[in-house]
């Protein structure tokens, strides 16, 4: 009876090991819905290796999640998920500021367009657009006059617009009720210092998705990244790997594990 006992001691203890383990290593990825639409939020802790993907070794755009999570890979590495990390040209180079292991690989984009004669204005140049950006230990996000006010240098950046919200307050510029619905990506940094990514599943305008990040996931700055179908996520554990309807996406953020 006492063997038998100490089995059960010693199984116990193994179960209780592996629960243990299997709680302190949640996937960073979650479904989940606000306002009656579905999303998928992507956690990033302070402590999480966050990175920025554009070019592989032979200077040539990823332009797909497999090849970004092979890269890893064979650096004896994980990519836990993967998101495009804003708005590019045809050619998969980024629209504005992007650093890359501090090295800045495309300049601020400072052009402003108005509408009055083109047309609607493309979302990176609503205002004020943004700079998501990793220096050192410290993570933010700023309207881009604020961060070029800045001047210090960062590991990774990534220009995209427009801010959804700033200083714990949306974007004015959004509409309550707009018809404007698509797909759209993003990203805050939030009150517990937490990176958290936003894709929505549904078809959503500005002021919900920013509503989102505000009220829902408790992020006091939050950056657009791009939408429709441009919007891509990877998520092995959620069974996602988006493939981008025009031969690719530009940058992307990855979380390596």
């Amino acid at each position: 009876m006492a063997y038998l006992r100490q089995g059960m001691l010693a199984i116990a203890a193994m179960l209780a090991a592996a629960i243990s383990v299997g709680a302190a290593s949640p996937q960073p990825c979650v479904q989940d819905t606000f306002g009656g639409e579905a999303y998928i939020v992507c956690t990033v802790e302070k402590e999480g290796d966050l990175r920025l993907f554009w070019k592989n070794a032979d200077g040539e755009p990823y332009r797909d999640f497999s090849s970004v999570a092979e890269a890893v890979r064979n650096k004896g590495q994980t990519l836990a998920f993967a998101v495009n990390a804003g708005m590019y040209l045809p050619d998969f180079s980024p629209i504005g500021l992007y650093v890359e292991d501090g090295q800045e690989l495309r300049p601020v984009n400072r052009t402003e367009r108005d509408g009055a004669a083109s047309g609607p204005v493309p979302n990176f140049y609503k205002k004020p657009n943004g700079v998501f950006f990793i220096d050192g230990a410290a993570t933010g996000i700023l309207p881009t006059q604020e961060f070029l006010k800045r001047r210090s240098e960062v590991r990774f950046a990534t220009q995209s617009g427009p801010m959804l919200v700033i200083g714990n307050k949306l974007n004015p510029i959004f509409i309550v009720g707009s018809t404007d619905r698509t797909r759209r990506g993003g990203v805050g940094i939030c009150a517990d210092g937490a990176v958290r990514f936003a894709v929505s599943e549904d078809r959503v305008n500005f002021h919900d998705f920013a509503r989102l990040f505000r009220d829902h996931l408790s992020c006091p700055n939050a950056l657009f990244l791009d939408g429709g179908r441009g919007v891509g996520l990877y998520s092995p554990a959620l069974g996602r790997n988006d493939k981008s309807w025009h031969g690719g996406f530009g940058p992307m953020f990855g979380l390596v594990e």
